[in-house]
């Protein structure tokens, strides 16, 4: 059975450089695949397996070196090669920070082509991954960071744990915002008393009140017993409200009594109870945004925010994704494979140079999915398209149908490198017919 030949792309907008280039790895038995554009070279990079892209650098529109580095990341294990007629200490830098194993600079003999080449594939054969440095832990609760943001947050949860001073906490959503309240009552004197964690969002309006302050049997239609509230359930310790502008003006109300004369009312009820518990609020929508429409109290507000904590996203603590990522390998590795798992320096790269619009959530979502897809350790191939590098390509002019479609041909020729048979087969037309739409 004979060995199958490697597969080279090779992108240059100069057509007699490409000539050239395939005429000579040819002679050394490997496939060539030509592209005159970086926007060429990927419809091929999308429908054939490369083994190694030979690609300039001076090219009309996108240049070269994005092209290496959006292939150094979404094809990470393919070697790459760069040609160029204009060599220079910091181009050459350049190139190698943008994926490239080697360059050469033309005019380049074939001795010279062949050495490069088989350089290329000696190095991605043997290269290998080191891992990446550990970066000190700081844990509280179940939180974990070194950023200076979170290093301020957990510094008000030290001045407030012991206490029960009212704290809203705001921030974006997925930040964490219920784990903060989580670490100032677990961390704190009062840990032993419950904490209640309540989704005022998720609580339709007519029944916040009841679920809150709790009701006697008969107060309204469906109460066929008396029962206890939320606030009830969490006398002496906590009660969390998460999403706490979602409460209704009636609730809010009812909410400013208990935090002023530490005391509430169940429905149906004339009995004032006394109540001794935190309350921890939190909300990632602009509550003075929402006094201003008149659907947030004011005096609330102020009631709540005696101490208040902003939990920063995670675009602003990128330093701290490592040590996130490390946690969540820890959870979703046993979980789902029994053994712990890794993740390459490459990967975190990319993790931290994402801006994270989901925040932690987000985060958590992607290293749980890369855990399933992963052989042992977590590489840039095992992460989303989306996180990795994209090409913009400038925008064109609108041509006419015919130039579209000779565009599309000129490209499926560029295919079947140049076969006017396969191409025509391809395109389900005659010979004669390609050749009347070329002209």
């Amino acid at each position: 059975m004979a060995l199958r030949k490697e597969n080279i792309l090779l992108v240059d907008d100069d057509v007699n450089i490409l000539e050239l280039l395939q005429r000579h790895l040819q002679s050394m038995d490997y496939h060539t695949y030509k592209a005159v554009s970086v926007k060429e070279a990927l419809f091929i990079l999308k429908d054939t397996f490369i083994d190694l892209l030979i690609t300039d650098i001076q090219m009309p529109e996108v240049d070269g070196l994005q092209l290496l580095k959006f292939t150094n990341e979404h094809y990470p294990k393919m070697p790459k090669l760069m040609v160029t007629g204009y060599p220079s200490k910091s181009g050459t830098l350049e190139v190698i920070k943008s994926g490239a194993i080697d360059y050469l600079t033309k005019p380049f003999t074939k001795e010279e082509l062949r050495e490069a080449v088989t350089k290329a594939f000696e190095k991605s054969k043997v290269s290998k991954i080191e891992p990446g440095q550990k970066t000190p832990k700081v844990l509280y609760g179940d939180m974990v960071g070194t950023s200076k943001p979170f290093h301020k947050v957990i510094t008000i949860i030290d001045r407030v744990k012991d206490n029960k001073a009212t704290v809203l906490i705001t921030g974006e959503s997925g930040t964490g915002k219920e784990l903060v309240a989580r670490a100032i009552h677990y961390s704190g004197k009062y840990s032993r008393a419950p904490f209640i964690a309540v989704n005022c969002g998720a609580i339709p309006e007519n029944l916040q009140e009841a679920e809150l302050f709790g009701y006697l049997k008969g107060a309204f239609t469906g109460a066929n017993e008396n029962r206890n509230g939320f606030f009830q359930a969490a006398q002496g310790g906590t009660l969390f409200l998460d999403e706490i502008g979602s409460a209704s003006l009636a609730v809010q109300t009812k909410l400013l009594r208990a935090l002023q004369e530490k005391e509430i009312t169940r429905i149906g009820s004339r009995k004032v109870e006394k109540v001794d518990l935190r309350i921890i609020a939190a909300t990632n929508a602009d509550l003075l945004e929402d006094i201003k429409n008149n659907s947030f109290r004011e005096d609330l507000y102020y009631r709540l925010t005696v101490v208040e904590i902003l939990v920063p996203p995670l675009r602003e603590r990128k330093n701290d994704i490592p040590l996130l990522v490390e946690k969540f390998l820890r959870k979703y590795g046993v979980e789902y494979k029994d053994r712990l798992l890794r993740i390459s320096p490459e990967a975190i790269l990319i993790l931290q140079r994402y801006n994270w619009p989901g925040n932690i959530r987000e985060l958590e979502n992607i290293i749980q999915r890369a855990v399933i897809m992963c052989d042992g350790m977590i590489e840039v191939k095992d992460l989303p398209d989306f996180l990795k590098f994209k090409i913009d390509f400038p925008d064109t002019e609108l041509l006419p149908l015919r130039e579209m479609e000779k565009e599309y041909i000129k490209r499926v020729l560029l295919h079947t490198q140049g076969n006017k048979t396969k191409a025509a087969e391809i395109l389900k037309i005659d010979r004669k017919t390609l050749r009347d739409k070329l002209t």
